[in-house]
């Protein structure tokens, strides 16, 4: 598949995914578990037929090698998802996880010995930059209309430490996935569909540990008020319809991904994945009508020109422009 289309799904999947996410999570902040286990379980369930058929495909890739990929994998979903219980907004969450650029980079130079160039360190740091600057305005504004002052001081900052820190675990580990998919990749060739699906089918045992909170969400989404679905007239809990869409948008979003680790980089794909988040960030502002200040549109400059500047298009367009000055000039 080409990666414009990777792009396309990724872009188009996760942005609107954010806004399910957000839904979910104003009504019960709580709901992270539940939320994991049903993207996890429709993406087995989905591979395990069309994928694994059945069961009765090989893999490509070593298991083992699966093993450890799925330990990490399960452990950043699970712990970014379960730090919305810790008093971290939704704004803040991204400010963290946008840091991924800088992570991918860093551990990338430290364990592939990777060199960069200037522009490619001066463009990262650009899209960080713009990307802090944003989330970082909003979180503000988050934190300014919460009631949180209203409870015990010192507990609720010494929950959102422990937030900030789980946060900044799974920042980690999530980069450092990323440059082991890419190892393996180089070693057993490009299986984007096989590791989308063991990367979530293996996990699933793991989410026993969690069945009491999923189960008592469960409930507490059964108990929403009813919505009809449009075009097929279904009607069922408006949470568990935000759920469904919550995991159909999530698969777009993590199928794009995948493919874009057997067509690129790990920073590649790091970068690709901080844009989404950050035009995800803009979407959420505009759709629950958050103010978007004068340090909004600055970070929206900031993306713009490091997303440029690492792309290259500066040089793309050296040659076209080149040979438009040069054509021939009409009588």
């Amino acid at each position: 598949m080409h990666p414009a289309v990777a792009v396309g799904l990724v872009f188009g999947g996760c942005c609107s995914n954010v806004v399910f996410l957000e839904l979910l999570a104003r009504q019960f902040p709580g709901c992270g578990n539940i939320v994991t286990f049903s993207q996890f379980l429709f993406i087995a369930v989905e591979g395990f037929i069309f994928e694994a058929n059945f069961g009765r495909k090989r893999p490509a890739i070593p298991i083992r090698y699966y093993f450890i990929m799925v330990a990490m994998f399960f452990t950043v979903s699970v712990v970014n998802n379960y730090a919305l219980n810790l008093n971290i907004a939704m704004p803040l969450h991204m400010i963290f996880r946008s840091g991924s650029l800088i992570a991918s980079m860093a551990l990338g130079i430290i364990i592939l010995k990777k060199r960069y160039s200037v522009s490619k360190y001066t463009s990262i740091a650009l899209v960080s930059v713009g990307i802090f600057t944003c989330t970082f305005m909003s979180a503000k504004q988050v934190a300014s209309d919460s009631s949180l002052n209203e409870e015990d001081g010192l507990q609720v900052f010494l929950w959102w430490l422990l937030g900030i820190a789980a946060l900044t675990f799974a920042l980690l580990m999530s980069a450092r996935m990323g440059i082991f998919q890419e190892m393996l990749y180089k070693q057993f060739g490009k299986h984007s569909k096989e590791a989308l699906f063991y990367n979530h089918a293996l996990p699933l045992p793991g989410f026993l540990l969690l069945a009491p909170n999923i189960y008592h969400h469960a409930v507490l989404f059964s108990q929403s008020e009813p919505f009809q679905v449009p075009v097929i007239g279904l009607t069922l809990p408006i949470m568990w319809f935000y759920l469904l869409m919550n995991v159909i948008t999530q698969y777009v979003c993590i199928r794009g991904v995948f493919i874009l680790t057997t067509e690129c980089t790990s920073l590649t794909v790091t970068l690709v994945v901080t844009l989404r988040k950050f035009v995800s960030l803009i979407f959420s502002i505009l759709y629950f009508r958050n103010p978007f200040t004068a340090w909004h549109w600055l970070g929206t400059a900031f993306v713009f020109v490091g997303t440029l500047m690492y792309t290259e298009v500066w040089n793309s367009l050296g040659p076209f422009l080149a040979r438009w000055r040069k054509r021939p000039k009409e009588e």
